[in-house]
């Protein structure tokens, strides 16, 4: 009996693991839907035809309610946010151990007369 020292025996790869692999190769595609979603061109703007009115659809008035409307609350609230740069806190420091050291006036004090 002849025996080969080069016998054909698959290793697994550690890169990439056989399950790996296996899960991207070989599996079929699902496709998902329920029939066709193709809505063939009417040739009017939007498919409503000139002289009929336009049915708003039951999610656009909150979608436009919610959009536009944390739109201005951000813009609100962006324009009364503290100010918290480091510039204006180092003015403020330096202004009060001016003051602390005498160099400065206190601007709430009233001046004498």
């Amino acid at each position: 009996a002849r025996t080969s020292t080069a016998v054909a025996t698959r290793q697994p790869n550690l890169k990439f693991p056989l399950s790996f692999r296996r899960q991207f190769s070989q599996s079929k595609s699902a496709r998902s839907g329920h029939g066709p979603s193709y809505d063939p061109p009417s040739g009017w703007l939007f498919g409503v035809k000139p002289g009929e009115k336009y049915q708003k659809e039951g999610w656009e008035g909150i979608w436009y309610w919610g959009f536009y409307g944390s739109f201005a609350l951000a813009t609100i609230a962006y324009a009364f946010k503290p100010d918290t740069s480091i510039q204006t806190w180092a003015l403020e420091e330096a202004r009060r151990r001016l003051e602390a050291e005498g160099i400065l006036q206190d601007p709430d004090t009233k001046p004498k007369e």
